[in-house]
């Protein structure tokens, strides 16, 4: 299902997005000229009427956002592992121990050794989503791999020690 976002310009405030849900509510974020945000949801009888508006700073809004796109994306590998006999997900820490601390997704070859594909990487509150060869892990960080059941075993051992085979 597509979902449409109606912008509208507000003259000296900034602009609106508003989208209605699937049970025909209304909301929406007004992104101000200042930087500033508001989430906004809208009365059930009268769409230009608002009944809550909730200033968000920048670390909530980011908050917001990162907490809508990981629980999205999740759901979505969730979906195609149930569509896909054998396919699986799974999230590999990495440890302050781990080699791969400080070095790039591609000096780990975890693709080309295991056949099992990084699709995104959890750190702090922020989703990082098909990381590029150059992207450096930190300690903390969570790779969500997909893949079979070996392959996934395989990543983990190469964030481990290195080792796939092990």
């Amino acid at each position: 299902m597509r979902v449409r976002v109606e912008q509208t310009t507000l003259p000296g405030i900034g602009v609106r997005h508003d989208l209605i849900t699937e049970s025909g509510r209304r909301l929406g974020v007004v992104s101000h000229r200042n930087g500033r945000r508001d989430l906004v949801l809208y009365d059930d009888d009268d769409p230009d009427a608002c009944t809550a508006d909730i200033p968000l700073t920048d670390d909530e809004a980011e908050a917001l956002a990162d907490i809508l796109g990981a629980s999205l994306m999740l759901g979505q590998l969730a979906g195609l592992r149930q569509q896909a006999a054998g396919l699986l997900t799974e999230q590999v820490p990495i440890s302050a121990g781990s080699p791969f601390v400080g070095r790039s997704l591609g000096d780990t070859k975890a693709r080309t050794r295991t056949s099992a594909s990084i699709v995104a990487v959890l750190r702090d509150r922020e989703v990082i989503a098909s990381p590029g060869p150059a992207f450096r892990f930190e300690t903390g960080d969570v790779v969500v791999v997909v893949g079979t059941r070996r392959g996934l075993d395989g990543v983990t051992a190469i964030f481990a020690d290195g080792d796939p085979d092990s």
